[in-house]
């Protein structure tokens, strides 16, 4: 199915911009403190994302009844725990872990991001999961251990277990950001990013970093506002279209990307190991899109407000005056129906099995 393609090359990109950012910062690594980087980093996003979205509403061409960019009440701690989890506690548990941590063992254990988002999606809120899926995620980690692997006896220190810690935060941020996933994907990532960005910089403050020049905060942003600013947006609405665990399965290959880009920064053949882990990543990704999860199932009476078309999941009256385009955003409830279907567990297919 097309949509179900477009979401998962969605989640690809949204690896690949992430990915990218991995060179880019051992570029800039030399002139600035861990922090600061992911201070700039995330400032940059919420920054780059703010402008954005004051662009896009001064070139709407019409006002409309619907603001986009609200959070619903009920839907803010959902976030609120999201940008803690990842935003806070996540980049801090890092660079603290790291300080302690051999880097080939440090750059290996963050592959549990995606563990951990799988397991908290199948165990905790009950994702759909089969053996094709499942064994497509165990290749894309696979890969990723491949890719991260330098070999050699180098032990695990204590501070592997922040490493491993932050890698659980940033799990939890998936699993929570998806429950706020039908809201403005830009409006989440800003949100993100103006608050995780200030705590990050405060943080190099304290710890005594020394500031940046205006080329370096420059680079640094911009580099942010695509690698965390536009990736966010873009995993948020695959997170909408795809559930969560298949969306950090493929964001999972973020690591192929970052190792693709340093080759072409710094220019060398590709060991053996590179196109070993590829070869899994590939296979990993193949069996997700190969996927075909059809039974007959009842979408319960569910009321939520998101970006849509008028198709077989919305057949809904409305009480403003419509002109007809497509898509559009309000406020909207689904009734009961019972049909059959090849779905994904999408933000309108979250129910039991």
């Amino acid at each position: 199915m097309q949509v179900r393609f477009n979401a998962a090359l969605t989640a690809l990109l949204a690896a690949a911009l992430f990915g990218a950012t991995t060179p880019l910062a051992k570029l800039l690594l030399g002139a600035l403190s861990p922090f600061m980087l992911a201070g700039l980093f995330y400032l940059g996003s919420g920054v780059g994302l703010a402008l954005t979205i004051a662009v896009r509403r001064l070139l709407r061409q019409k006002p409309t009844q619907h603001d986009e960019t609200r959070v619903h009440r009920s839907e803010i701690a959902w976030l609120a725990g999201a940008i803690v989890a990842g935003g806070v506690a996540g980049p801090a548990l890092l660079m603290l872990g790291l300080a302690s941590t051999p880097a080939a063992t440090g750059s290996l254990l963050l592959n549990l991001e995606g563990v951990f988002t799988a397991v908290i999606a199948w165990v905790v809120f009950r994702e759909n999961v089969d053996i094709q899926v499942f064994l497509g995620m165990v290749a894309i980690v696979a890969g990723g251990v491949l890719l991260s692997w330098t070999g050699g006896a180098a032990g695990v220190p204590v501070g592997a277990l922040l490493v491993a810690g932050a890698c659980l935060c940033w799990a939890i941020d998936n699993n929570l950001t998806r429950k706020v996933s039908t809201n403005d994907a830009m409006v989440i990532a800003c949100l993100k990013g103006l608050v995780a960005g200030p705590v990050n910089l405060s943080i190099a403050h304290l710890t005594g970093a020394a500031l940046p020049s205006a080329g370096q905060a420059a680079a640094a942003m911009a580099t942010g506002f695509a690698g965390y600013g536009v990736s966010l947006v873009l995993f948020v609405v695959a997170l909408r279209n795809l559930g969560t665990a298949r969306t950090g399965a493929y964001f999972s290959v973020a690591p192929l990307f970052g190792v693709a880009l340093s080759l072409v920064l710094w220019p060398a053949m590709p060991p053996i190991v590179f196109w070993c882990a590829a070869a899994l990543m590939a296979i990993g990704v193949g069996l997700h899109l190969r996927e075909r999860h059809e039974h007959t199932h009842t979408h319960e009476p569910l009321a939520h407000t998101h970006r849509h078309r008028h198709d077989e999941h919305h057949r809904h009256e409305h009480d403003f005056e419509w002109d007809g385009t497509e898509p559009h955003t309000h406020s909207h409830r689904h009734s009961t129906v019972t049909h059959t279907h090849a779905h994904y567990p999408d933000i309108h297919h979250r129910h039991s099995h």
